[in-house]
Formats: C-alpha cells, structure tokens, sequence
C-alpha cells in the first residue's frame, strides 16, 4: 500500500457570478459584482487540496475532449493531480451565482454521459493499493462502491446537504468508513443522524457548520468539535471539500483526531481567502 488517495466524482469548469443578492423570480435587471471561470466540482476540489498539502492523489473523472475538458486536464495537471479522466463525451459545466455570504444558485449547463461497460480497469487498479479511497457523489463512483469494497481500504464519502431520505446517497452512506456532511438540510440537529451511522457501522462521522466550525462522532460515540478559522472570506466554493481534504491528509499522516479536525479547519480557510478551488490556482488562472 502506498500514501496516495483515489477520489472519484465530479470535476467540471464553471463560470462564477458574483451578485450582492440572488435573484428573485420576477423579470428584472441585476448588475454583477464581478465574474470568472474556474475548476469545479467537489472532487477536483478534494483532490486540488491534497495535492496541495503535499499527498499523492489520483483523481478519477469524467471529461470530454471539447475545450473546458482541456483546461480542466492543464489545470489540475499542473497542480500535481494524477488525473484518471474517463471520456464523458462533454465536460461538466456549471454556472454559480454567488452572494459573499455563501448562498448560490448552481445551473448545470452540460453534465458527462455516464461510462458504459462497468468500472475502469485503471481505477479498479489505483484502488487497489491506495491509503484511503474516496467516492463522490456520481454515477461514476456508484458503479465503483463494489470494487472499493473489495480492494479492503478505508472508504470516505461526502453527502453535503443530504436530508436524510434521498435514495440516491444511500449506497454511499452505507458503504463508508468515514462519513462528511454539511448541517444544511439535515434538520435542526444532526448528532441523532451521526449517532445512527456509528452505530450502523461507520468509524466516523463529521458535519460541518460553515462559520460555526464543524463537529464529529467518532467509533466511541465521543462528541469532537472544532471551530472555524477567523479569516476574511472571499469566496466559499471548495471550503468544506478543503476541510475534508484536511482532514483525511493529517489522519493518514497519523494525527488524533482533535488534530486533524484542526488540520481542517485550517485548510478550508486558506480556500476561503481564494477565487478557486485552491490557492495554488491563483497562478494559473489569475
């Protein structure tokens, strides 16, 4: 077993637009703030933020051969990504309006056609001797979650704002090791949620609270909480894929887990003082 992670799920490119407000539903006229393109999806953003901190990292997606599809290849390539890239006929595209207090409305502008033919040799191998695996919420990881299982490594997944019901995150839920969320739609209280899935079978389990820092369960049913960096926000897209990112690197490393919660946080503040996924980003995108 080597120490480099294998992620499979989303990347795309996105158009971001900044708005001192979101739109309400009725015709009208609404100036920008401002406006940029960049990397996007939550696993170009866990996997940005491990190569960053120095740990080998296989990212495993969908892209098409058309022009963003390139400029996702460039960018993560030059920011030290292993890049797995199944041909989706299309990149991803998506574009985000954004409040700077976090709220965004995502339109999905193209989305990859799923692979045919079962999972990828190649990706079936990376998991094979990988330190951790992590499997995104994708079609694309679906179809790995009976591979990942086999290959006999620690699997980490990341439902956001599940609420609990959706049928879709289920697979995932069930499968994994270590479980991330966000507190978004969960309900007033998500330690009953955590609680239950130690309980089903899960090592640990982490919610974060955006500015309120985040708090955990872990295989003892010990309560952890961690409190966010102070730092001036520029843009909230990538923090909690960040902390995430933070997160899993300090606890390969073999840090405690007040420790690595703390690694984290720390990390998912350095992607708030940035436009991208990563700062690193800033010198190849501007």
């Amino acid at each position: 077993m080597t120490d480099h992670v294998f992620i499979a799920g989303p990347a795309s490119w996105n158009r971001i637009v900044e708005l001192d407000r979101l739109p309400e539903p009725v015709p009208h006229m609404q100036f920008a703030l401002g406006d940029w393109e960049t990397v996007g999806g939550t696993s170009a953003g866990k996997a940005l933020g491990l190569a960053g901190l120095g740990r080998p990292v296989t990212l495993h997606a969908l892209l098409g051969g058309d022009v963003e599809g390139e400029r996702v290849r460039r960018v993560l390539g030059e920011a030290g990504v292993d890049l797995l890239a199944g041909e989706g006929g299309t990149t991803e595209r998506h574009l985000n309006l954004m409040t700077r207090d976090g709220e965004r409305i995502s339109l999905y502008l193209a989305t990859p056609q799923d692979l045919d033919g079962g999972p990828a040799p190649d990706a079936v191998a990376a998991m094979s001797d990988a330190a951790a695996i992590v499997l995104d919420l994708a079609p694309l990881s679906l179809e790995l979650i009976d591979a990942a299982r086999a290959a006999g490594r620690p699997i980490w997944t990341d439902i956001h704002d599940y609420d609990g019901e959706a049928g879709f995150h289920r697979p995932f839920i069930e499968v994994a090791d270590v479980i991330f969320m966000n507190a978004d739609r969960i309900g007033d209280d998500p330690l009953p949620f955590m609680e239950r899935r130690i309980a089903g079978g899960a090592s640990l389990v982490v919610c974060t609270l955006g500015a309120e820092g985040a708090i955990a369960v872990d295989e003892r049913m010990t309560r952890h909480e961690v409190a966010a960096e102070p730092v001036e926000v520029l843009d909230t897209n990538g923090a909690g894929d960040a902390f995430m990112a933070g997160v899993l690197d300090a606890t390969l490393a073999g840090s405690p887990l007040p420790d690595a919660l703390r690694a984290g946080a720390r990390h998912a503040a350095s992607v708030l003082v940035t436009r991208h996924l990563h700062p690193r980003l800033d010198a190849l995108l501007g």
